[in-house]
């Protein structure tokens, strides 16, 4: 899977994935996402396709798109597995694979991280009654949005955070705005006010397709942080007292964990893995981790997101998704005009999702 086939866009991404699920011989099911289309008036689905045994004893899954623009590079791993690899076939007896394709259809195609209406997908997965504020994103959020502006000026937005930084420091500036925020629609890393279309697609995927699984290994695909390239596998669960252990088994001294201070990504609060631990319940067993492909500085990376708040603010989708500000967010999630990039994503994939299959084939069956 080296040297991955990266799609222009989400329609051909679409059509390879089933493609080469089909040729893979997968099951496949198609959740259409009502009342929008892509921008030139494709129909937005997230699609999965699973392989392997009726009700599997142990299940790899793996989700590409939960980050919408993300779904480049974790669509072109997924249809890696199905076609280049043959992966999926090479799971053990008694061991199936499920792969979630483009979780946030509507973002992968208007080249957004964010969903339909604005919000963070990965901080969607929460108690909205009872939502975990951040308070220091307020005190930010002036600076990433700035009040009453007309034009897209990068200098004045650059000069605004980096004031941020020296004041706050970039550890506490990231963690302020990234670990989640409940009370501004209009901001970055917004988790809603209410369970959004892609929660409830998959919590009706993990409740059919993973629930009756007794142990599970999860690979979320991002991309935009950590060491360009590298494919940092970052530690996202398991409610049992051994998932961290089990998961450095598995993993080796790569893993890290947000908590422990040892990872690129600070806490965030509402991720997807929250829904699959939910489902699976007490006796289950989850060993979930997003794996993070670098791609540029975090200071480029937060531009290229309020670059792209901006855009959407003012234009409509179809004229914004056309925007040479567009350039930004792809070369901050998706650098696949890069080569060694490409090739540095297409290894590590291949290798973390077979360290995942390994761990799944050694687990014992008390431990399952």
């Amino acid at each position: 899977m080296a040297d991955v086939a990266f799609p222009s866009d989400y329609a051909r991404a679409r059509a390879d994935f089933l493609r080469a699920a089909e040729a893979a011989g997968a099951r496949l099911r198609s959740f259409a996402l009502p009342g929008h289309r892509g921008p030139d008036g494709d129909e937005l689905c997230v699609d999965t396709a699973y392989v392997g045994p009726p009700g599997p004893h142990k299940l790899l899954v793996t989700v590409s798109g939960t980050h919408g623009i993300e779904g480049f590079c974790g669509s072109a791993c997924q249809t890696g597995i199905l076609l280049r690899e043959g992966m999926a076939r090479e799971a053990g007896p008694g061991t199936g694979v499920l792969l979630v394709h483009a979780l946030n259809p509507y973002g992968f195609a208007y080249l957004r991280r964010v969903n339909e209406d604005n919000v963070d997908l990965n901080r969607n997965f929460v108690d909205h009654a009872a939502p975990p504020h951040n308070d220091a994103y307020d005190a930010v959020h002036p600076a990433l949005v700035p009040p009453g502006s007309s034009a897209f000026v990068p200098g004045e937005l650059v000069a605004g955070l980096s004031a941020l930084r020296d004041r706050l420091g970039p550890q506490t500036l990231q963690e302020a705005v990234t670990r989640g925020q409940y009370r501004h629609a209009d901001g970055l890393f917004y988790g809603g006010v209410r369970p959004v279309w892609s929660q409830r697609v998959f919590r009706t995927v993990v409740a059919e397709q993973i629930a009756g699984a007794a142990h599970v290994a999860y690979i979320d695909l991002h991309t935009g942080l950590g060491e360009r390239g590298a494919g940092e596998p970052i530690f996202r669960g398991g409610r049992d007292p051994g998932a961290h252990e089990r998961a450095r088994r598995w993993y080796g001294d790569a893993l890290t964990a947000s908590e422990l201070g040892t990872s690129s990504s600070t806490p965030i609060v509402g991720n997807t893995a929250t829904a699959v631990a939910d489902g699976l319940g007490p006796e289950g067993r989850l060993t979930a981790i997003t794996l993070e492909f670098g791609t540029q500085p975090g200071p480029e990376v937060l531009l290229a997101l309020c670059a792209d708040g901006w855009l959407h603010r003012r234009h409509a989708p179809a004229e914004a998704v056309r925007s040479e500000l567009k350039q930004l967010i792809r070369a901050a999630f998706c650098p696949a005009d890069d080569p060694t990039w490409r090739e540095m994503v297409g290894r590590r994939a291949r290798e973390v999702f077979g360290q995942a299959l390994a761990g799944l084939a050694d687990a014992k069956q008390g431990e399952a």
